[in-house]
């Protein structure tokens, strides 16, 4: 069985879970805070000891690499980056956004012609990703300031809207929405699903390379 280790400190829960084969194992949840520095390896450790697994046993680490906190997401890539040189195995980096596209996509599948993911970053700046009814990805994960919104996606008929933004705010950001979708928890299950078969195809990160998504623009506003 091919076990892979999966790793989410880009909120305040900080998850760990093992999947085998494509099918999750065990998952274990950090609800203290953000102590993910604290707690990380500990979680892990716990995790592998609870389902009789040594690390040697890992096929490969895989990691929410964001958007969300920076301080988190920089813990869970070393994390993982230190496990896949020290193992010899993969690396593979996960957009947030990404998941929740195709959480929802495996759903709803040719039911709606777009699945676009839209996460506030701050005031009138989100990161923005938007997938077809294929799961192709038409518009790559990205950071965009408000005005941006309307006329990236004015072209995409029947979007279905996966997002944390407040119901006001949906009706600013109206063109073309069939249908939102206000759960923006990333479904562990449907995670693991999909890395085994990143794992199958080979999506590995140049290691030396791999860094993690946050916000690095600074834009002001009038």
């Amino acid at each position: 069985m091919k076990y892979l280790l999966h790793i989410d400190t880009s909120t305040d829960l900080g998850t760990v879970a093992i999947g085998g084969d494509g099918e999750l194992i065990a998952l274990k949840i950090n609800e203290g805070g953000r102590n993910h520095a604290a707690t990380i390896n500990i979680l892990i450790e716990d995790l592998l000891a609870g389902v009789g697994l040594k690390f040697s046993d890992l096929c490969g680490v895989v990691v929410c690499a964001g958007p969300g906190s920076y301080t988190g997401l920089r813990i869970g890539m070393a994390t993982a980056k230190g496990l896949c040189y020290a193992l010899n195995i993969p690396l593979f980096l996960h957009n947030r956004l990404t998941l929740l596209a195709y959480q929802s996509w495996k759903v709803h599948q040719h039911e709606f012609d777009n699945y676009t993911a839209l996460l506030v970053a701050r005031e009138k700046e989100y990161f923005f990703a938007v997938f077809d009814n294929n799961f192709n990805c038409i518009i790559n994960p990205q950071h965009i300031i408000e005005k941006q919104y309307n006329e990236l996606i004015s072209g995409f008929p029947g979007v279905f809207l996966i997002t944390d933004v407040v119901e006001s705010e949906i009706d600013k950001l109206s063109v073309n929405i069939v249908k939102s979708d206000k759960n923006i928890t990333i479904d562990v299950k449907m995670w693991v699903y999909y890395s085994f078969i990143c794992f199958n195809e080979g999506r590995a990160e140049n290691l030396f390379l791999a860094e993690p998504f946050y916000l690095k623009q600074v834009y002001t506003h009038n």
